[in-house]
């Protein structure tokens, strides 16, 4: 019987142990930065997203190890995005997984500075992963730049959820479903969209994957906004309640508590339904699909 909670966290564990390879620091008090960039790396959390590009890579019998390196740009650069969204003009938290933010520990200019590190640093690691071929490094490089960006993805992502916190009575359906689609949904369906590059997918392959991907990137932002009403702050790690407090609009403030969970569980069942062509394979991705639905932090 797969264990999903024991994998994911012996998963954790060995990425954890492997990131301090990745770091070297300079002698000078520049040093800072690089201190402040590790800081916000290690601070825990689930490392969904590099589960997610390991997993979904090991469909097509591609190992851990050829997938650590894109696994943790991938995750370099999501850690970027949570320091800059904790900054005081941004979401303005104290916190993150349960320790001070990276602008509380050291000052807002060093944490600017270290999510711009990461961002830079995780294009590298990437583009230096000597174990995969040249060309799909390439295709890696290109995707995860779009993901992340001011077109059409995370950093627009970012940009609309901002306009939307100043004009919250012209949200409806549709911009909140965007701005998850971007903010969120981006970096998970890039998760789920290397792992089928690496794995060099077909096309039926890569687009069941990627509607997998979209489903429970969705669903993970609904979880997310009902965590922020029912949640448990010392098990989020973070400060709970901001969005009604700042009148913001989310999938709960739109549908309701309940009717949230049932889209939740609607779009979780439509994702393991876009397994079913990978057989067992695709056994740690359902269940990770199911832990979306039950997590409580």
């Amino acid at each position: 019987m797969y264990d999903f909670a024991a994998d994911l966290k012996q998963f954790s564990e060995d990425f954890n142990r492997r990131l301090p390879d990745m770091f070297h620091f300079p002698k000078g008090v520049e040093r800072r930065v690089v201190e402040a960039m590790f800081y916000s790396l290690s601070g825990g959390g689930k490392r969904l997203r590099p589960f997610l590009v390991c997993k979904t890579a090991a469909l097509f019998s591609i190992d851990t190890s050829t997938a650590f390196r894109v696994a943790a740009a991938l995750e370099m650069l999501h850690t970027y995005s949570l320091i800059h969204d904790d900054l005081p003009a941004m979401d303005n938290d104290d916190f993150r997984r349960g320790r001070p933010t990276c602008h509380k520990q050291f000052d807002e200019a060093t944490a600017i500075l270290a999510g711009d590190g990461l961002l830079t640093y995780a294009f590298e690691v990437l583009a230096s992963a000597d174990e995969v071929p040249c060309e799909v490094r390439l295709k890696l490089c290109a995707l995860l730049a779009r993901r992340a960006g001011a077109f059409d993805g995370m950093i627009a992502g970012q940009m609309l959820d901002l306009l939307a916190e100043e004009s919250p009575n012209l949200v409806d359906d549709a911009i909140i479903r965007h701005i998850e689609e971007m903010k969120t949904g981006c970096l998970i369906a890039y998760a789920c969209q290397a792992g089928a590059i690496l794995g060099k997918a077909s096309d039926a392959q890569y687009q069941a994957i990627t509607r997998y991907a979209r489903a429970i990137g969705i669903a993970f932002q609904i979880t997310d906004d009902i965590l922020d009403v029912t949640g448990d702050a010392a098990l989020m790690g973070k400060t709970l309640g901001k969005d009604a407090a700042q009148d913001k609009k989310t999938f709960v403030s739109l549908y309701g508590l309940d009717n949230a969970k049932n889209q939740a569980a609607a779009l979780i069942a439509q994702a393991k339904d876009c397994l079913r062509g990978f057989g067992d394979a695709a056994v740690p991705l359902s269940a990770l699909a199911d832990f979306i639905l039950t997590r409580d932090h």
